[in-house]
C-alpha cells in the first residue's frame, strides 16, 4: 500500500515521498525493496530479503499461518476418532471454515482502518482460548451442535497472516516484478506450510488426537505475536472514507490519482480516465467500478466464486485422501500424500516466480487454472497409494501458480485503502468452499467411498473452470489491471 505523508490530502498523493512517523516506510527502504528485486531467477527472491525487516515478517508470518493448512485436517482427525462419522467431522471443520470466512474480511478491514497489531492482538487471544474450549469439548465427547459452536469460533478467530503479509509486501515494493516475485515467495510459503503441516498432524492425531489442533494454537499464538511486534514494515493506517470503497472522491469531482506499482509511468500511454459527467463508454472504466459496488475489486464478482469452487475441490481431496489411505491399512501416510500435492505445489510457483511472462496475467490464471483441474481429474483412476503420491506431484506443480495469478489480479484492481480486505476475500471464499466440501464431500465418503468423493473433486473444479470463462472478462475490467498484466513480470 502506498501511504500519504504528512500535510497532504488524498487529492495530492506524493507515493514516492519519505513518509514520516513509526510503521510508515522511508525512501531509503523502498529504495533497497526495489534495487535488484526485478532480477529473474533465485536473485530475485534473495533481493526481497534485502528489504529491511522483510526475512523477519515473512518467517513470523510462515509461523502464524501453519494453522491454515492443519486446522481443518485436524478437527477432522479430532472428530472422526471421537464419533467414527467422517460426515459429522466434515460438518465441524465446515463450521470452523464458515466462521473464518465470515469474520476473516471483516478483521482485515479493521487492519486496514486501525493497524494491524491492534487487530492482531487481542484476535489471537480468542483464538487460542476457543481452540483449548474446542479440544475439552471434543474430548468430553459433547453434542454435535456444542462442537460445531466451538469450532466456529475457533475458526472466526483464526487470523488470517497470508493477505496481511502480502499487504506488506505491496507496501514496500513499487516494483511490479518484485511485487510479483514476492507473491510467488508467499504463495511458495503457503505450500510449504501444505508439506509440512499435514503431515505432522496425521502423525501426531493419529496418536494422540487432540493434538493436532494443539499444535495449531501454539504456532498460530507465538507466529502472530512475533509478527504483530514488527512494527517497522506495518503498513500505515489510512483514512476510511467513501474514496476507499469505490476509488471516488466524497465531492464527486475527479481526484489526482496515485500512481500504482503496476501502472504504466506517465511516459508510457495509458487508457484516458472519463471526466466528471461523461458517459460510459467500452474505454471508460467507472462502469465495471460502479457494477463492483462496495467490494474492494470488481474482479471479485469472478474471483470469489471461482476460489468458493476452488476450496470445495481441495477438502474433497483432502476427505477423499485420508478416507483411501485409511481403505489402504496406511492412514498415517494420508498426510504425507497431500504434503507431496504440497510439493508439487511450492515446486510450481518457485519455478513461476523465477520467471517474466509477457503473456497476459488473466490468460496465465486461466491456462494454469485449466490444468490444475485437468490434474484432480485423474485422482479417481489411481489404483494405490504409490501411484496416486505421484499423480499428485505432477498435478500439484500448476496450484502455486494459479493462487499466484489471482492474487496478483486482485491486487491491481484493489485501491490501497483496501488491499488486504480484497485479498482477504479469496482466502475466505475457499474458507466457504472447505466448508461446503467438507460437508458433502464427508457424506459422499461414508455412501459410496473416495474414488467418489475424487469424482467429486473434479467436478467442482470443472465448475471453477467454466466460471472463470464465463467471467474472465471482468479480470481485466480496469485499465490499471490490463497495464499491469504487460508489465508484469
Amino acid at each position: 500500500m502506498t501511504q500519504v505523508p504528512a500535510g497532504l490530502d488524498a487529492g495530492q498523493l506524493e507515493p514516492r515521498e519519505p513518509e514520516p512517523g513509526g510503521g510508515q516506510h522511508s525512501a531509503d527502504q523502498r529504495s533497497a525493496s526495489n534495487n535488484g528485486a526485478a532480477k529473474n531467477g533465485a536473485g530475485g527472491y534473495r533481493a526481497l530479503f534485502r528489504t529491511p525487516g522483510a526475512a523477519r515478517f515473512c518467517v513470523s508470518g510462515m509461523i502464524g499461518r501453519a494453522p491454515m493448512s492443519m486446522l481443518g485436517l485436524g478437527t477432522v482427525l479430532l472428530i472422526a476418532a471421537s464419533t467414527g462419522r467422517y460426515a459429522v467431522a466434515g460438518l465441524v471443520s465446515g463450521a470452523g471454515s464458515i466462521g473464518y470466512a465470515a469474520s476473516a474480511p471483516q478483521v482485515a478491514r479493521l487492519a486496514d482502518r486501525f493497524g494491524q497489531h491492534r487487530v492482531l492482538r487481542p484476535l489471537i487471544a480468542v483464538f487460542g482460548v476457543a481452540c483449548v474450549v474446542f479440544v475439552t469439548c471434543a474430548e468430553l465427547k459433547a453434542p454435535i451442535w456444542i462442537l460445531m459452536i466451538t469450532g466456529c469460533l475457533a475458526g472466526s478467530s483464526m487470523p488470517s497472516l497470508g493477505s496481511m503479509v502480502r499487504a506488506r509486501w505491496s507496501a514496500l515494493l513499487q516494483d511490479p516484478a518484485a511485487i510479483h516475485a514476492a507473491f510467488a515467495l508467499e504463495s511458495v510459503v503457503d505450500e510449504m506450510t501444505f508439506v509440512i503441516g499435514p503431515a505432522l498432524v496425521t502423525v501426531l492425531a493419529t496418536a494422540v488426537p487432540p493434538s493436532g489442533v494443539l499444535l495449531c494454537m501454539v504456532l498460530s499464538v507465538g507466529g502472530t505475536l512475533f509478527f504483530a511486534a514488527q512494527r517497522q514494515t506495518e503498513p500505515p493506517v489510512r483514512a476510511h472514507s467513501r474514496e476507499s470503497e469505490t476509488g471516488e472522491p466524497e465531492t464527486g469531482e475527479p481526484r489526482a490519482r496515485e500512481p500504482r506499482a503496476s501502472e504504466p509511468r506517465a511516459s508510457e500511454p495509458r487508457a484516458r480516465e472519463p471526466r466528471a459527467g461523461e458517459a460510459a463508454s467500452e474505454s471508460a472504466p467507472a462502469s465495471p467500478r460502479r457494477r463492483a459496488g462496495r467490494l474492494p475489486a470488481p474482479g471479485l464478482l469472478t474471483m470469489a466464486p471461482l476460489y468458493l469452487f476452488l476450496g470445495t475441490m481441495f477438502a474433497s481431496i483432502d476427505l477423499s485422501t485420508v478416507d483411501f489411505a485409511q481403505r489402504q491399512g496406511h492412514k498415517p501416510l494420508a498426510g504425507f500424500i497431500l504434503g507431496t500435492y504440497a510439493l508439487g505445489s511450492g515446486i510450481g510457483g518457485l519455478w513461476y516466480g523465477s520467471r517474466a511472462w509477457r503473456a497476459p496475467l488473466d490468460r496465465r490464471f486461466t491456462l494454469t487454472l485449466v490444468l490444475t483441474v485437468a490434474g484432480v481429474a485423474t485422482f479417481w483412476t489411481q489404483p494405490s497409494l504409490i501411484s496416486l503420491d505421484a499423480g499428485m506431484l505432477i498435478a500439484g506443480l500448476t496450484i502455486s501458480p494459479t493462487l499466484i495469478a489471482g492474487y496478483g489480479l486482485i491486487e491491481r484492481q484493489a485501491p490501497p485503502a483496501r488491499r488486504t480486505e480484497a485479498m482477504t476475500w479469496l482466502s475466505s471464499t475457499i474458507a466457504v468452499g472447505v466448508a461446503t466440501g467438507s460437508s458433502i464431500c464427508g457424506r459422499i465418503i461414508d455412501t459410496a467411498g473416495p474414488r467418489w468423493g475424487y469424482g467429486f473433486a473434479a467436478t467442482v473444479g470443472v465448475i471453477a473452470v467454466t466460471t472463470c470463462l464465463l467471467g474472465r472478462g471482468r479480470l481485466r475490467a480496469t485499465p490499471d489491471a490490463d497495464a499491469a498484466q504487460w508489465i508484469d513480470a
